[in-house]
């Protein structure tokens, strides 16, 4: 699969871009574990332009972590056109566009997923940026605004003519948000359309190896993007690819994990600062399945996610790690010897 001049390869496993997820540290060490392509945050453009530095830095790409998409989203042609400039001096590999994004507070302004709502404008911005850059522009966005306007198999042809090369669909509308289940029979509606020519991508509840396998296989689609799946849990790549291209899922060690993790924490605030820092990555220790179905577990998971040291932290995951997860695995004493 290719996007412009960008080869990536046969089957394409993508991180999505989500907000206060996918910094740069999330992104290399994604790379690391066998995503095939990388996603920034979103970026408003309308920070951009007025130089926000908390934005700006978004900017920033590791060349370890390419090929990288940079993505912005706003609700107006002209800044959309000049923060696509400001994003091209960044020297992304890929400029894409968010359409898609279903919060309030942002499609309640008009971008975002609001966009789908104002399909004119929607498609004026893409021509606009297209036209701007020298990049290669892709587009994010979803099925429609809600049950009743699922548009995207005619929309996709739409913004194919405004000159995107790829097209990455979530399988919800917005009024969906991430309830119910991701329609991936509408993302292969879009993919079997014949006057497509440009990459489909498909997105939405793929949380396992063997969704990411059944989404190439059944669904026909050029490449796969997994967000909420990796919050917390990196490997979930070295996974998927293993099943994808080589027909297992390697064995990853609880070390490993746990030693993936602890890199996040230390780059967090190595980036930041100690107690911020930490307050970044709760949200992936809140997610990591490390921590999922443990007996008993809710006092010490309170305790992980209330540190605010590093030295509070290492204790409770060292605690984890060395004394509650082995017990786990050994026989009761009724099933003992």
């Amino acid at each position: 699969m290719k996007i412009g001049n960008i080869d990536l390869g046969d089957r394409p496993v993508m991180l999505a871009p989500m907000e206060d997820v996918t910094d740069a540290s999330f992104r290399l060490i994604c790379k690391e574990q066998g995503a095939d392509m990388t996603y920034t945050e979103f970026v408003s453009a309308d920070a951009l332009i007025r130089s926000i530095a908390a934005t700006t830095r978004k900017l920033h790409i590791a060349d370890g972590e390419r090929p990288t998409a940079i993505q912005i989203y706003g609700r107006e042609v002209e800044p959309m056109v000049e923060a696509a400039r400001i994003v091209e001096e960044a020297h992304p590999d890929i400029l894409d566009i968010n359409f898609g994004c279903p919060v309030k507070k942002v499609a309640g302004k008009g971008a975002g997923a609001g966009m789908l709502r104002d399909i004119p404008r929607m498609l004026e911005i893409t021509r606009e940026v297209v036209k701007a850059v020298s990049l290669p522009v892709t587009v994010k966005t979803r099925l429609g605004w809600d049950c009743n306007s699922k548009i995207i198999v005619d929309l996709a042809e739409q913004l194919q003519d405004c000159g995107i090369q790829a097209l990455t669909v979530h399988g919800r509308t917005r009024s969906q948000m991430y309830t119910g289940e991701a329609d991936w029979e509408e993302i292969a509606r879009v993919k079997a359309n014949p006057r497509l020519h440009i990459p489909v991508i498909g997105n939405g509840d793929i949380t396992t190896p063997a969704k990411l396998v059944e989404a190439f296989e059944r669904y026909n689609v050029d490449g796969v993007m997994v967000g909420r799946a990796s919050i917390g849990a990196p490997w979930i790549f070295r996974e998927m690819t293993g099943l994808l291209r080589h027909g297992e899922v390697p064995h990853i060690s609880t070390a490993e994990k746990f030693m993936l993790l602890r890199r996040q924490i230390h780059e967090s605030v190595a980036r930041i600062d100690e107690y911020r820092g930490i307050l970044h990555i709760r949200r992936h220790l809140a997610a990591s399945p490390l921590f999922k179905s443990i007996p008993g577990f809710r006092p010490v998971r309170i305790a992980m996610l209330q540190a605010s040291t590093l030295d509070e932290l290492e204790s409770v995951l060292s605690h984890i790690e060395h004394d509650i997860l082995p017990q786990l695995s050994q026989p009761s004493p009724e099933n003992a010897g």
